[in-house]
């Protein structure tokens, strides 16, 4: 058997490391090389009068199906080993697909969700695992199943972005606990797999496809997000602030009425052109009064050169309340227009990737925060225009971007400290008084 192997997969099952990543090539025999070490662990077991169980958690039903025909059923069949197939049920409505010894022996597929992983307490294969719809949960349920000191864990894919969990394992390793194996389509063809690689990246035409699919690079959702990891990440590893001083703030304000949240940002500038997240508060189900009133709150609380309020549909009384409460000098609506929202996406973009825009959020936070910020994406519109898009999830409706995007946009409105206390003096409104501290 290991004859017909090329030397990448050799050196792959050679790995007896319990944590194992792969992070390979398309058309490299992924999944026909980790169902070969789960088939030669369960024949090695049997014939020592052990039992060994693996199963592979695939991205689909499908997926998990061709696994045990394309490849634990055929390494079994090629090595004459005794075995049967079978289906077995896994839960109400989840079906594993499976080849078994009779000693016990197994290795059986299925469609992998969180919800099932949990009561596992097999050897695991994560397949495809970049794939997964949400691999960080999946992995969540999933530890605890292979704590056991004798069981394995076998991590295998191609890239699909950066900040997933695969991404994580294969970038950092989780320090240093996960044996990892990178197989470029040039590797693989230098250990010689037949595959014309000119042709190939003929067929393929997108370069980042090419890149992403065959030569392993983690690409920002190939280009899709608006955002990048890494700048994403830089803004995001800004040292704490000290305590505030009375520096200009700037205030950008998301409302929601239901279901998603409402968010206030207060980027404080703090000098040389950059700002700094100060405060970031994020509400759900809360009435317009109550989101009033913490605005009201951080008026007091901080020196506001200006506020950018949502206006957009149930926006629109808020931002007259709030007009009346602190000035239509100070407060400023504005309705979400795809040039309006396209701009100051724009700005808040470039405020990352020229590091003038720092974002030190607690540890607790920073998951969340990662999450929002990379859920906008761009898609061409009409003449090749960006058009910018979010989902709705349980986090929200990329709140936290929408408010960090309309404090920006409040920063950049022209509007100097010095402008703002000399409107104060001239009304001859005891701010101070009436609201706290400037």
């Amino acid at each position: 058997m290991m004859s017909v192997l090329y030397p990448y997969q050799r050196r792959y099952l050679a790995d007896a490391s319990r944590w194992k990543a792969a992070c390979w090539s398309r058309q490299t025999g992924k999944t026909f090389t980790t169902t070969l070490e789960a088939v030669l662990d369960c024949l090695d077991a049997e014939a020592n009068g052990r039992i060994s169980r693996w199963t592979i958690l695939s991205i689909s039903r499908d997926r998990a199906l061709d696994a045990i025909r394309n490849g634990a059923a055929l390494h079994m069949r090629a090595i004459g080993a005794a075995y049967e197939v079978l289906d077995e049920p896994i839960g109400a409505e989840e079906l594993a697909h499976m080849v078994r010894l009779s000693g016990g022996s197994y290795v059986r597929a299925i469609a992998a969700k969180p919800e099932t992983a949990r009561g596992m307490s097999d050897n695991l294969i994560l397949d495809e695992f970049a794939h997964h719809k949400d691999n960080r949960a999946l992995w969540r349920a999933l530890v605890p199943v292979v704590s056991r000191p004798d069981l394995k864990l076998r991590v295998i894919s191609t890239p699909n972005g950066k900040g997933d969990m695969f991404h994580e394992i294969m970038t950092d390793g989780l320090g240093g606990l996960f044996s990892r194996h990178i197989v470029t389509i040039y590797d693989a063809v230098a250990d010689g797999l037949p595959r014309d690689i000119t042709e190939l990246r003929k067929a393929c035409r997108d370069p980042d496809t090419w890149s992403q699919e065959f030569e392993c690079a983690f690409l920002d959702r190939a280009g899709r997000e608006w955002l990048g990891y890494d700048e994403i990440l830089a803004a995001l590893d800004a040292q704490p602030l000290p305590p505030y001083d009375g520096r200009p703030v700037y205030v950008g304000m998301d409302i929601a009425a239901r279901g998603d949240l409402s968010v206030i940002s207060v980027l404080e500038d703090i000098g040389s052109g950059v700002l700094a997240l100060r405060d970031m508060q994020v509400m759900r189900g809360e009435s317009f009064a109550a989101q009033l009133a913490r605005l009201d709150a951080v008026m007091r609380a901080y020196r506001v050169v200006r506020v950018a309020i949502d206006q957009t549909g149930m926006g629109e009384m808020p931002v007259q309340e709030a007009q009346r409460r602190h000035g239509q000098y100070r407060v400023t609506g504005v309705i979400f227009t795809p040039s309006a929202k396209l701009d100051m996406a724009v700005a808040l973009k470039d405020r990352l990737q020229a590091r003038r825009l720092l974002l030190p959020v607690t540890e607790s936070e920073r998951a969340a925060m990662i999450d929002d910020l990379r859920s906008v994406r761009m898609e061409s519109g009409a003449g090749g225009v960006p058009r910018l898009l979010a989902d709705r999830d349980a986090g929200g409706h990329a709140d936290r971007f929408w408010s960090l995007a309309l404090a920006v946009s409040a920063a950049g409105a022209g509007v100097p400290a010095y402008a703002y206390e000399s409107v104060m003096r001239r009304n001859r409104y005891d701010y101070g008084d009436a609201h706290g501290k400037l």
